[in-house]
């Protein structure tokens, strides 16, 4: 019985590292001008980029001293009150209410509008260092005329909204939160370094003052209540638990208005940076060089290889 064999013909032809290369250094011209046109267009892309600095701001997470814990109908009587048992967190504190406050919508256009930050933040486009001023688009704003010149469409006006602002403003703004060291950190981006350190000194100060007045407000209201409650009652064990909530309130009233750092503490504050944080100038025009080479390296050796697969 013979058995017939088949010639085994590869179906897929190997290809050496060493054509490759050859392919490469035939086109190198055309590999080169390709990465010099990418090179000298992220050259003029980064040059065109205006400077911007970020100023930091560490601060610690100061703890309520309120701790006491009710039970029974006087814990819900409290609670009803609105008095602060240090049930917030397992803290007792404020930081993570202070925090989304923070980043409100409410607080940042309130924030925006109280330190008339919607101008620099919407129509500067750089900063003089030598004069210590901005530079504003004149696309934007006409500062000679104080006039806003946006060219927009409906619902949005030529003058920008607090939404707009809020959004430009969370853009260059960022917070980070070490839960487990109770540390939070505050960076502003912007192109005047002297800005972004006023900017990151405010927003703090506005902060602890939000918070203050919030429990000034909460433990003046739960003080009136607590005190109609006395006034209505005849146990003597009820009477002494409300004047103890009472004697609570009163410390916090206390702190807070003794107190100016009520939530955050600052422990290393914010300062004018001398160096610029972006843009990454250089790094830019040798990532764009190494993508023209690497585009103009792929492209050569696509077509070299299919003219090689269409003449075989």
């Amino acid at each position: 019985m013979t058995q017939s064999t088949e010639a085994i013909t590869p179906t897929h032809q190997e290809v050496d590292v060493s054509v490759l290369l050859s392919i490469l250094w035939r086109k190198k011209w055309l590999i080169g001008l390709v990465t010099l046109i990418f090179s000298a267009a992220a050259a003029f892309y980064a040059l065109r980029l205006a400077d911007t600095y970020r100023s930091e701001v560490l601060l610690a997470a100061v703890g309520s001293s309120s701790s006491m814990n009710l039970p029974g109908q006087l814990g819900g009587l409290a609670a009803l009150a609105g008095v602060n048992l240090g049930s917030l967190n397992k803290n007792g504190d404020n930081t993570a209410l202070a925090l989304e406050i923070l980043k409100s919508r409410d607080f940042i256009g309130r924030f925006v509008e109280k330190h008339q930050l919607l101008l620099p933040l919407m129509a500067a486009k750089s900063w003089d260092r030598a004069t210590d001023s901005l530079v504003f688009d004149e696309k934007i704003y006409l500062a000679e005329q104080q006039k806003w010149v946006r060219d927009v469409s409906a619902p949005f006006k030529p003058e920008p909204s607090l939404l707009e602002a809020y959004d430009a403003f969370m853009k260059r703004f960022n917070v980070v939160h070490d839960k487990s060291a109770g540390m939070v950190r505050l960076s502003i981006s912007y192109y005047s370094p002297y800005l972004a350190q006023q900017w990151l000194t405010l927003i703090v100060a506005d902060l602890n003052e939000e918070m203050r007045l919030l429990e000034l407000n909460q433990a003046q209201r739960s003080i009136d209540f607590l005190s109609k409650q006395i006034k209505e009652t005849n146990l003597a064990d009820v009477r002494t638990t409300l004047y103890s909530l009472i004697e609570e309130q009163t410390k916090t009233l206390m702190l807070a208005n003794v107190r100016e750092e009520y939530v955050f503490k600052t422990v290393d504050a914010a300062y004018a940076p001398e160096r610029k944080a972006a843009p990454k100038r250089s790094l830019i025009v040798v990532l764009a060089a190494l993508l023209g080479g690497l585009l103009s390296s792929t492209l050569v050796l696509f077509r070299s290889l299919s003219y090689r697969s269409s003449t075989n």
